[in-house]
Formats: structure tokens, sequence, C-alpha cells
């Protein structure tokens, strides 16, 4: 048994609030019976739910997909640009939509799902799943450079970041770094090192918690184990 509310939003009929209107605007039904009662309860599978007379189907299949994003791929469903989204990479894996994002020049681990509940404890605050990157700089970041994006920083417009894990991959004219993060602001790992006079040239997420690219071409994609999902839920 479930809300109303959450079959309604898991049918892909509305969101859960706009769910909640439908019901007092009593254009909802369960087995013949109108319902206007916010609590109320239904079977998806064995109840006949309606809207406007409609009947809806059940949950879908609930989907986990890691996706390992191109440079130049928008973290979305839709843009008004017309340019390449998420979802054009998952096609055939049904009704699905990016968790969190990344920036449309970055490539990358980007998780896709059907689950709001699963996309809402990945995205609740104060969540601190580590998400690792590397990333190319313009030149050669000095130790007190390093020692300031370790310690975490204030930059210039006011943000504060908190403090990151940072390795040097590979020295040379632009050298790479691993920076792992436990927080996620716009656009972050530029900003930072942006702050310290070094701009990134190459970024790519290589992890999200214990998830990483090993084995994941970019553009492909694959589903997460019944395990992964569960321990992302509980944040291990």
């Amino acid at each position: 048994m479930e809300r109303l509310q959450k079959i309604l939003s898991a049918a892909g009929i509305a969101s859960r609030r706009k769910a909640e209107a439908l019901m007092l605007q009593g254009r909802v039904t369960v087995n013949g019976r109108v319902v206007r009662e916010l609590g109320t309860k239904a079977d998806p599978a064995r109840d006949y739910v309606k809207v406007d007379g409609r009947r809806i189907g059940g949950f879908p299949e609930k989907v986990y997909l890691l996706l390992n994003k191109p440079k130049g791929v928008i973290s979305s469903v839709v843009d008004p640009r017309r340019r390449p989204v998420v979802t054009d990479l998952v096609r055939g894996r049904g009704r699905v939509y990016p968790v969190g994002r990344l920036d449309y020049n970055t490539e990358g681990l980007i998780l896709l799902t059907n689950d709001g509940d699963f996309a809402r404890a990945l995205q609740r605050p104060g969540d601190s799943t580590p998400k690792a990157y590397h990333v190319k700089v313009k030149g050669s970041v000095d130790e007190a450079g390093l020692e300031r994006l370790r310690a975490g920083m204030r930059v210039p417009d006011g943000t504060r970041f908190a403090p990151a894990r940072v390795r040097p991959l590979r020295a040379g004219h632009n050298g790479w770094y691993e920076v792992t993060l436990t927080e996620g602001k716009n656009r972050e790992v530029r900003r930072m090192f942006e702050a310290v006079g070094h701009p990134v040239l190459k970024l790519r997420r290589v992890g999200i918690g214990f998830l990483t690219d090993r084995g994941l071409a970019v553009g492909a994609h694959r589903r997460l184990e019944p395990r992964e999902v569960e321990r992302l839920m509980k944040g291990k």
C-alpha cells in the first residue's frame, strides 16, 4: 500500500505536490470512489486508480543507471537550445532523470534514476558522499596552492569551500591532479583552481562514493546492482 500522491508521482502523472492538488480538486478516484483525503493509500497493482476518468498504471520498474557522461552533453532531460542531453545516451531504459549535475564541459560519472526517494537521499542537505575528479590545469600548482585547496578556502565572490583531498597525478607543463570533494557547490573544482591561479583545462568525475569509472567507457552506462543502490541509500 502506498500513498496516492506517491502512486501518481511514480506513474509520471504529476509531482507529489501537484498530485495533492488533483486529489483536492476531486479528480482522483480509487475503485470508483472520489478520494480527497491526502493520507489515503492504495495498492497500485490491485486497485483501480483513475485521474479524470482514466486509469493509471502501477509503479514502473525502478531503474538506477551509472553513466560516463561525455563533454558537450547537458545534465538534464531537455535543453531549450537543443543540445544533447544525458537521457539521449540511455534511450530504451525508460523515463529517467539525472541525480545532480555535471557541467556541459565536464565529463564523467553521473547517476540517473526514476526513483524519487533514491534521488532525494543522494541530494539531501549535508550529504557527504565523496566525489573524485581528475583535473588538468594550466601550469603547475605549487605547494602553497595545494595547501590552500586542502585546507578549505574562500574564493573572490565570497563562497567558502570545504577542505578537499588533493594529490598530484602527473607533472608537466600543465599538471594533472586528483581532487576528492565531500560537498557539491556549483563549479566547485573550477572555481577552486581559478582562485589559486591555475584555470582548469580538462575535468572529469571518476568516482561517486565507492563507484568508479573503471571499465566504463565515455558515453557508456550500466545498471547499478541492488547492493550498490542499498549502499548509496545508506550513505556508505
